[in-house]
C-alpha cells in the first residue's frame, strides 16, 4: 500500500501523529507516539510512504522517517 504524507502538516509532535493516524488509517487505539507508531506499522504489510515538502529541518520528523524505515516501510522523501 502506498501512503503520502505532508512534512509541512508535521510540525510539532502532536500534529505529527494526527496526520499519521489519518493518512495511515491508524487504528483508534493508536497511542500518538514513536513506539505506537512502530508497532502499527510492523502490522501493516508492503507499506510504501513518500514524505513530501520536507524543506526545513524538522527533528522530530526526522525520528518519525527513522522508525518508518526500522519497522520495514519503504520510505521516500521529497
Amino acid at each position: 500500500m502506498r501512503y503520502v504524507l505532508d512534512a509541512a502538516k508535521m510540525q510539532t509532535k502532536s500534529a505529527a501523529h494526527v496526520h499519521l493516524k489519518e493518512t495511515l488509517g491508524l487504528p483508534e487505539y493508536y497511542g500518538g507516539n514513536l513506539d505506537a507508531l512502530y508497532d502499527c506499522l510492523t502490522e501493516m504489510l508492503d507499506v510504501e510512504i513518500e514524505v513530501q515538502n520536507l524543506k526545513d529541518e524538522n527533528p522530530y520528523l526526522q525520528r518519525v522517517i527513522k522508525v518508518m524505515k526500522t519497522a520495514g516501510a519503504e520510505v521516500k522523501v521529497i
